[in-house]
Parts: structure tokens; C-alpha cells; sequence
């Protein structure tokens, strides 16, 4: 698997933004669980919690193509530093808040504030390897790099996150998350030699999202950003209900952990089938994999099943980021990028919220019948809307 990734970061300057856009993203992985985990231990509410999770990633939702687009109209260098500075701001109000017991809308507010300034790093960072690798196999390779340090990412930050809020002080994870915010985002802005050049030239259709392909994966992105956001809240009212609530960062890092070998291995091939066969199959995976969870009542063997249930997310996350890059303009790639971000994003509000109130209702491990339910409502639409992804395809990465 090592082969195809040698020489991916030789170029000048390449190291240097794949290193501050890993740090930049790891709050991707911490802000969700870290406000949950501080509301819940103030409140004992999880259905707060999820709202306020919900929120934060409702506005990011809202926000990340206009930020997108932003960026791809005056460049990375100067949109990120006001961005990245708001946000730290408003994190901080959001523990304050919390921390006074202020009243539940001022939660909402600072949330709604987090998550309207939270830029989509990994969207900015596939920019600029679009630039580095575009109309070459190398980019399946490094997109396929960039969906495992999103795992690697999502692996290491619940956990992180799980037990300096658990252990050390119910505000420490989330502070974690602001410092690597603020170094992450700033050291990106000041990469200016491998930034995406700006653009002028718009397209006629105005918005990715008017793009009947993109459309489609966005819809898709969103059935499987609830599946995310359910299964992160609901596991970690699983494992308080068997008693290792100290272990729910890890059974999330199982997930991700599947999902990380599965992305390491997966950039590795050379694909004969195209991009749209891979992409249906990757999701078909992914549903079966999640049935098992619906049924364990032992969170030993559930961190097994997350781990499997992991295996398909990488490749789905490479084809789609893949198959938009194909498909949007140059002058339109972030916020296309962005609208990916953005649909998952949306998802993960809707399964917080969702997974709250059904874990609230009937408990958790019926609760998590809704992310299976949500990761068929992706095949479905994704089988149904294939037809839209028909592109050529691009060279196989080299092999090595």
C-alpha cells in the first residue's frame, strides 16, 4: 500500500500545508463530541447537548459553501485569519456561557456563531492538491491520503477529546480544540505558494450546487452526515448506559479507525472501474456493515462492529470528493469542495438532533436503527441518481 504514496508531498511548500491543514481539522472531530460531553455533564440533558451540537453544525452548514466561495474569489491567505479569529472568540463564549449557567438561547447563539466561522479546512487543502495533481492519477492518491488523515483525525480527536473532558476538566477537550483551530488555520493562511490561484471568472450556472451531479452528491452527503452525527451522540449514551461512558471516544475511534485502514488501502489500487461504480459500492458496503450495530448489547464487541462498519466510509468520501472535483468549474472548486462539507454537515445536525431525542425515547441501542435507516436513504438516492455522475475518467495513479 506504501508504493503509490512515495513522493506525494516532494514538492515545495507540499509538507509544510499538509501539516497545518491536519492540525487545522482536528476540531472537525472534537467540537461535536466536546460540547456534548461539557452540556451533558453541566445539564445531565442530552437532548440539549444534541440541539446545541446540532446548531453548531447547522450554521457551518449554511456557511461553508458562501465561505467557499469567498475563498475562491480573494484567496485562502486572506479569508481564513478574520475567520479562524471570530471563531476562537466565540468557542470561548460557548464555555463561558456554559460554565455560568447562563440561560439555554445564549448557548445557541455562541453555537450558532462557531459554527458560521468554522472554515472547511479539508475542502482547502483538496484545492490545493486539485492544483498540484489535477487531470493526473496522483490526485486519487492524495485525496485518498487526505479522507485518511480525516480518519486519523477522527480517530485520535474523540478519544483525545473523551478523556481530557472526562478526566481532567469537562472545558479541557474543547480548549484543546481552539488552540489547534487557531496554529492549524493560521499556519494554512500563510501558505501562500500552494494556495489556489484566484479565479475571476465565474460560472454561468452561478453555484456548484445548481450542477445536477453535485446536487445529487449532496443529498447523498447528507443522508450520510446523519448517520455520522447519530451514531456519535448515541454512542456515547450507549456507553453510559453500560457503565464505560470513559470508553465512548474509543468506540467512536473504532469507527474511524475501520474507516482509516480502509482509505489507506483504498488509494493505494489503481482502479479499473470507474469513479460512479465505486462510489454505489462503497455505499451498498456501508449499510451492510452498519446492520450488526443495531443488535450488540456488549461494548467490547460493539467497538468490533463499529471498527467493520468504518471500512466503507473512506472510499465513499474519496469517489465524492473525487467525482466533484470532476465536475465543478476551477474557478468554482472550493466551494464545490465546500458543499460536500456542507451536506455532511448538515447530516450531523440532523442525526444529533435526531439521535438526542431517540436516545432520550427509547434508548440507545434502538436509537441507532435511525443510522441505518439513514445510510439506506443515501444508497437509494445515490443508486437512483448515478446516472448524473457519468464523467470520463482520469488517468489511474502510477504504480510504484
Amino acid at each position: 500500500m506504501v508504493g503509490p504514496y512515495r513522493g506525494l508531498f516532494e514538492g515545495p511548500g507540499v509538507k509544510a500545508f499538509v501539516l497545518a491543514g491536519f492540525v487545522g481539522r482536528m476540531p472537525m472531530s472534537m467540537l461535536g463530541i466536546g460540547v456534548v460531553l461539557l452540556i451533558s455533564a453541566l445539564t445531565d440533558n442530552y437532548a440539549t447537548a444534541g440541539a446545541v451540537a446540532a446548531t453548531t453544525n447547522v450554521a457551518f452548514a449554511v456557511a461553508a459553501p458562501l465561505s467557499g466561495r469567498l475563498v475562491d474569489r480573494f484567496g485562502q491567505g486572506r479569508v481564513i485569519p478574520p475567520f479562524a479569529v471570530v471563531n476562537a472568540i466565540a468557542l470561548a463564549a460557548l464555555m463561558v456561557f456554559a460554565g455560568f449557567g447562563l440561560p439555554d438561547w445564549t448557548l445557541y447563539i455562541a453555537g450558532l456563531v462557531v459554527g458560521a466561522t468554522s472554515l472547511s479546512i479539508g475542502s482547502m487543502v483538496r484545492a490545493r492538491w486539485s492544483v498540484i495533481h489535477g487531470g493526473s492519477g496522483r490526485l486519487h492518491t492524495a485525496f485518498a491520503f487526505e479522507s485518511v488523515a480525516d480518519e486519523v483525525v477522527f480517530v485520535t480527536g474523540p478519544a483525545l477529546v473523551t478523556v481530557l473532558a472526562t478526566g481532567v476538566n469537562p472545558y479541557a477537550g474543547l480548549v484543546v480544540a481552539l488552540v489547534c483551530m487557531l496554529l492549524g488555520s493560521l499556519a494554512l493562511a500563510g501558505q501562500r505558494r500552494t494556495q489556489p490561484p484566484v479565479q475571476e471568472v465565474r460560472s454561468a450556472s452561478g453555484s456548484p450546487i445548481l450542477i445536477p451531479g453535485i446536487a445529487m452528491l449532496a443529498c447523498v452527503y447528507l443522508a450520510l452526515g446523519s448517520v455520522f452525527g447519530s451514531v456519535d451522540l448515541i454512542t456515547v449514551a450507549y456507553a453510559e448506559e453500560h457503565g464505560v461512558k470513559w470508553a465512548s471516544g474509543f468506540l467512536l475511534a473504532s469507527f474511524a479507525g475501520g474507516s482509516m485502514v480502509s482509505g489507506l488501502w483504498f488509494g493505494s489500487r489503481a482502479w479499473r472501474i470507474s469513479l460512479r461504480a465505486r462510489f454505489v459500492r462503497a455505499q451498498g458496503v456501508f449499510v451492510v456493515g452498519l446492520v450488526p450495530i443495531v443488535f450488540i448489547g456488549d461494548p467490547r464487541v460493539m467497538a468490533a462492529a463499529l471498527f467493520l462498519a468504518g471500512f466503507a466510509i473512506s472510499p465513499t468520501l474519496i469517489t465524492g470528493f473525487s467525482l466533484t472535483e470532476r465536475l465543478v468549474p476551477p474557478s468554482l472548486l472550493t466551494e464545490g469542495m465546500a458543499w460536500i462539507s456542507t451536506s455532511i454537515g448538515f447530516g450531523v445536525a440532523i442525526g444529533a438532533w435526531a439521535g438526542g431525542r431517540l436516545t432520550e425515547m427509547v434508548g440507545a441501542s434502538s436509537a441507532y436503527a435511525f443510522s441505518l435507516g439513514a445510510a439506506l436513504v443515501a444508497v437509494i438516492v445515490g443508486i437512483g441518481g448515478s446516472g448524473l455522475l457519468r464523467i470520463p475518467e482520469a488517468p489511474s495513479p502510477p504504480k510504484i
